[in-house]
């Protein structure tokens, strides 16, 4: 057994004070997230896990791509079939989670989940690179394949089918829209004394709380 009980880092770099923060939680997350963005440390400030319920009671957890967010909440785009499109149907709630280690952040929402209209899926499907598009069509995602010969065979095919025609988005793959109604901001603070700060929604107004680190 590997002994990990000292690795350990203090966390200095900032603070999350009730004076400086925004009264709503999207801006408080823009503002956040810009600062990661912007960070050289930070490769992906839009990589995020998302977790849902699988029909055996038990969360899965997998990193996906943020691609939007407004004050309505936070989209991404998947395959329908999926085994995380096939959660949300069966339970629309979900928690996304940021972690930006280098700013010693975290932000933990929990969002009611649905899908976005299909205008805007295509759209968006429509900006992505040719490959990314291919890739869409190719993959039955979550499913057993037989090798990787299988998908690379399958790409070829659409490839040569498609080298002059616009590729049509499948029915089966666009975006969900994540509303939240709770938002969780973690600032790592010395002493492991961390700041917590929650913004959970009570009908249209959000009520911001400290919980003990």
């Amino acid at each position: 057994m590997e002994n990990l009980h000292d690795k350990r880092k203090v966390y200095e770099k900032s603070q999350l004070i009730e004076s400086e923060i925004k009264q709503n939680p999207i801006e408080q997350f823009r503002d956040w997230f810009l600062e990661a963005s912007e960070s050289p440390n930070i490769s992906e400030a839009n990589a995020m896990a998302i977790s849902t319920i699988e029909d055996d009671g038990c969360p899965r957890t997998r990193m996906v791509l943020l691609k939007a967010y407004t004050y309505e909440g936070f989209i991404f785009y998947t395959n329908y079939d999926s085994k995380k499109g096939k959660a949300i149907e069966k339970n629309h709630k979900a928690c996304l989670h940021f972690f930006w280690p280098s700013l010693e952040r975290q932000v933990i929402i929990k969002a009611n989940l649905s899908r976005i209209s299909e205008n805007l899926s295509d759209g968006y499907f429509h900006s992505r690179p040719k490959g990314s598009q291919l890739g869409a069509m190719v993959s039955p995602q979550s499913q057993v394949i037989p090798n990787r010969g299988f998908l690379e065979e399958k790409l070829a095919e659409l490839e040569k089918q498609y080298q002059n025609e616009e590729i049509p988005r499948p029915e089966n793959w666009g975006g969900y829209l994540a509303k939240p109604y709770e938002i969780e901001f973690w600032q790592g603070r010395p002493n492991r004394l961390h700041d917590r700060i929650v913004y959970t929604l009570d009908e249209l107004d959000w009520v911001v709380s400290r919980l003990a680190p």
